[in-house]
This record gives structure tokens, sequence and C-alpha cells, in this order.
């Protein structure tokens, strides 16, 4: 089962700003915790990172949902230059309502110089279809809550020009 969640908007920066930034920036700054998802801390195994097939070990800050430490991997599907990421989170190390992995996609497009509209999805897939009800209201709530908030740490880090970390 698969549950889509999209959010949309525009930068105002330029087109390489608005695509490099989200992936290739510290992950800790996009990810800064909220609720139950734990702040990201570091990652490891990030040698080839921000290539197609390229993965790293992501690790969290304690809180009440995780244990801290390594929580889970990410993998880079597809890379478009300057307009189109598709990356999956997965190997979960703590119990996430069943959802066995989550599929983002990061797509960029000028609209004019220094104005990008970003469209930002996640693809939850979850294995327990008993709690479909429960993986929907997570997904349109709380996920979606914590993608724009994503989308706002991206965007002032694209406004900084926040060094990337990876090439």
């Amino acid at each position: 089962m698969k549950i889509k969640v999209s959010i949309s908007t525009t930068f105002a920066c330029t087109l390489e700003r608005a695509f490099k930034t989200p992936l290739l920036c510290d992950v800790s700054k996009v990810h800064t915790g909220y609720g139950l998802m734990p702040k990201v801390t570091h990652c490891t195994d990030d040698d080839n990172w921000g290539q197609v097939g390229a993965s790293k070990k992501v690790y969290a800050a304690k809180s009440w949902t995780q244990k801290g430490g390594f929580v889970s991997v990410d993998n880079i599907l597809a890379r478009t230059e300057n307009q189109y990421w598709k990356f999956q989170v997965y190997n979960f190390q703590s119990w996430m309502l069943g959802f066995y992995k989550f599929v983002g996609e990061w797509r960029t497009t000028a609209i004019e110089p220094e104005r990008i509209l970003v469209e930002y999805t996640y693809t939850l897939h979850a294995n327990m279809p008993l709690l479909y009800p429960v993986h929907w209201l997570f997904a349109h709530t709380f996920w979606k809550t914590y993608m724009k908030r994503v989308v706002e740490n991206v965007r002032q880090m694209a406004y900084a020009h926040e060094p990337y970390q990876y090439d």
C-alpha cells in the first residue's frame, strides 16, 4: 500500500541552489526534528552521496520514539541535474507504524531567473493494511506538516548560500 503526499512552493534563488541544497547540504540542518521525528545528527558511509546509487547511514538524536543513533539508510535513486531527485529512506531501526520505506522526490523548475518552482513529494510504503486509516492520517497531517518544515529549512539554507557538504 502506498500513500502519496505533495507540497509545492517557489524559491527566490538560483535553480542550482534550489536543486542542490536539499540533498547536498548538511542534512542535520534540513531535518531538525519535529514532534515524534527526532533531529538528524549526522551521516556515515556517505562517500559517494549525491550520485545515483549512493547511500548513507542516517543517525538521529534520542527522542521519545527513537533510542538515538543509527535510524535509517538513505539511497539516491535518480538525479537529473537542476531538475529532479528521487531518493528513498529505508531500513528503519525502529517500528514506523508499519511503514517500510519512504520514497521522496524533489523537482525544480525555473519559472524565471531567481524564481524556482519546487515540488516536493513523498510516497510512504506500508505493509499493514489494517493500519491504513492510521497511515493515511499520519501522512496527510503529521508528515505533510513535517515536509513543510523541511522545505522552509531548505529555503533558508539556499538563500544563505549554505556550503554544499557533498558534490
